[in-house]
């Protein structure tokens, strides 16, 4: 039986709407773009808050999980952790008004390191991808500079702490909330091309707080042609997010970072100090250095593969990944003018109903495969020398 996803593949994905070619030089001006629909009025009093050292410091994180440095991807421009904690901030701020609600949401990333979910794939937390928030109430709560900031807001720590109590901020999937719909739109942005402005405003613009079947706060949509076409588009990105060739950029990149901590070039502290391009540098000058080892097979691989293979078993002399990993879909509420109520939009539109059942059911191959440690223009003939039964 075929899947509404079958025909969505890499390629597809990823060429489906042709980059501009100036995205990466125009990159300020594409967020400010992008943030000024968040919230057409910036909230000046959050500059304090991101001017701290804790926020600064997710400039150098990307939100994307280290696909900025690998040529599987295309990305069209950098977004880091940095501007998705501003985005989920000022989606709060436009809904809620309220300054605990929005700190939570600014500060709700702080824990995370470079390459962001990868150090979930290196703890072995590639289904639910939660290990990198647990210390992130413990960091709110000792930092001195954001605590004085706090206490002239009148706020405390323990209400910025933990965005999960903030249902608009944060809830559980299938629902919609702030951190959700932020990291969609960028990804759309950047990872493929596939949002445009006039499509975000719109979406967004039709966005209310509703109440959801629970009796607690959720964002959701006022109609349903607005409801299908927002879901069809993050089921799209997530559908990215579970083909194989993500699950194995994300677990490789996850056994080199594995590597250079065994080699003594990096330590667990170095992830939490050092910005993605310091320790992308690093890494350059140690496969030199560590030539022939497990670490530079690796981490060559990463940084030159331009495509895997999709097969049914592991092949050989490759780095083969066959796992599963979180899903991240939505089946948002929808409560058009006169509704009693709001319902999923899954449970009155078929269409809807589609992108999400089909969604949860697409099945890749078994495997996805790469040579390892080949020298660049040797390494793509290779992916073609692959003639066992299962390759597609």
């Amino acid at each position: 039986m075929s899947n509404f996803y079958d025909r969505y593949d890499w390629q597809y994905m990823l060429t489906a709407h042709p980059a501009k070619g100036d995205e990466k030089e125009k990159q300020d001006e594409i967020k400010a773009r992008y943030f000024k629909i968040l919230s057409p009025e910036f909230p000046e009093w959050i500059q304090p808050y991101l001017a701290l050292p804790l926020m600064q410091r997710l400039k150098g994180v990307g939100l994307l999980c280290g696909t900025d440095w690998t040529r599987l991807y295309r990305n069209r421009f950098y977004y880091s952790r940095y501007d998705h904690s501003l985005g989920v901030a000022l989606i709060v701020w436009h809904f809620t008004r309220d300054k605990a609600q929005t700190l939570a949401g600014l500060l709700h990333d702080i824990s995370t390191p470079v390459f962001s979910h990868v150090a979930d794939f290196r703890k072995g937390d590639a289904l639910k991808q939660e290990a990198t928030e647990e210390d992130n109430a413990a960091i709110v709560k000792r930092d001195k500079a954001l605590a004085a900031l706090l206490k002239a807001d009148g706020l405390t720590p323990e209400q910025v702490a933990d965005y999960h109590q903030y249902p608009v901020a944060d809830n559980e999937i299938p629902q919609l909330s702030a951190d959700r719909l932020e990291y969609m739109f960028p990804s759309g942005l950047a990872l493929d091309g596939s949002w445009t402005f006039d499509e975000i405003e719109r979406v967004y613009n039709d966005l209310a707080v509703l109440e959801n079947e629970d009796g607690q706060p959720e964002l959701g949509f006022r109609t349903i042609a607005a409801a299908e076409e927002y879901t069809l588009h993050f089921c799209l990105i997530g559908h990215i997010l579970q083909l194989n060739e993500n699950k194995l950029c994300l677990q490789l990149l996850a056994e080199v970072v594995k590597e250079a901590i065994a080699l003594g070039l990096l330590t667990e502290e170095d992830t939490m100090r050092f910005s993605e391009a310091e320790v992308m540098a690093r890494f350059d000058t140690a496969a030199t250095r560590f030539e022939n080892t497990r670490f530079s097979k690796l981490y060559r691989t990463y940084r030159t593969m331009e495509r895997i293979e999709h097969v049914d078993f592991p092949l050989p002399d490759a780095f083969n990944i066959s796992m599963k990993v979180k899903q991240r879909y939505i089946n948002p509420l929808v409560q058009p003018d006169g509704a009693p109520k709001a319902v999923r939009i899954a449970s009155v539109s078929d269409k809807a109903a589609l992108y999400v059942n089909d969604f949860l059911t697409f099945e890749d191959t078994l495997y996805g495969a790469v040579p390892l440690s080949l020298e660049n223009e040797v390494r793509n003939k290779a992916c073609d020398s692959f003639k066992a039964g299962g390759v597609r």
